[in-house]
């Protein structure tokens, strides 16, 4: 990104010291411009000023800088200091774990301040660009501690439905806990899964399956991406 500033000074060079540090950059890495050298004039009578045009390229923020200033701004407004950790997925997404004390807070109940913060990041690091990139936000790794949870009582949910040959409904959960659970039971031998309800207490229910009757075909599941 492209940055021109024009100033005006006594002389050329205190122009150009002015615009520098407007700027905050050093000398070599700007281009200067001469528009109107200086002139002293006679006995201090019809003096010009110089004037510069100082033109800085500035390189575009990456996504990971984008993210760092986006969460890092948001983090000091919560009153929370946290050290940002990246790493990157395979498919080019990109995660971010917050580490530090208070994560109590950025988590909140059942992970929904976390989410929130996570969809806020998201819209304001993706808005005007051209390409989309998904950004995982986590807080000492909450999101995987609750995943292995989430397969645990999923698993556990699905004997208890075989066992006693009955559909039991699990608590209200979000859209990416509801996609866990589906996966976690998507071979599980006699049962199925699928969701009811509406936001904010949409729910997934694990139904019994006869070992005689054909297990429905289930549909990729669209709840989460």
């Amino acid at each position: 990104m492209k940055k021109e500033l024009e100033v005006t000074g006594k002389t050329e060079e205190e122009a150009i010291a002015q615009a520098l540090a407007e700027l905050g950059v050093e000398r070599d890495e700007v281009s200067v411009e001469i528009l109107q050298r200086s002139k002293a004039g006679f006995l201090g009578l019809g003096a010009t000023p110089a004037i510069v045009k100082v033109i800085y390229e500035q390189a575009e923020a990456t996504l990971e800088q984008r993210t760092e200033a986006f969460l890092t701004g948001l983090l000091e407004r919560m009153g929370v200091q946290a050290e940002l950790q990246f790493s990157t997925r395979e498919n080019g997404g990109l995660v971010v774990n917050l580490t530090g004390a208070g994560m109590g807070a950025v988590i909140g109940r059942r992970g929904e301040t976390l989410d929130a913060i996570q969809h806020l990041t998201n819209y304001a690091v993706n808005r005007g660009q051209e390409k989309r990139t998904h950004i995982s936000v986590d807080a000492e790794n909450y999101r995987s501690k609750r995943e292995d949870s989430l397969v645990h009582l999923a698993q556990k949910m699905a004997a208890k439905v075989v066992k006693y040959r009955r559909s039991m409904a699990l608590e209200p959960m979000n859209s990416y806990e509801r996609h866990v659970i589906h996966t976690a039971l998507q071979d599980y031998e006699g049962v199925t899964t699928a969701s009811t309800g509406s936001e904010p207490n949409r729910r997934v229910v694990v139904s019994y399956v006869r070992p005689d009757a054909e297990k429905p075909a289930k549909p990729q599941s669209r709840e989460w991406a």
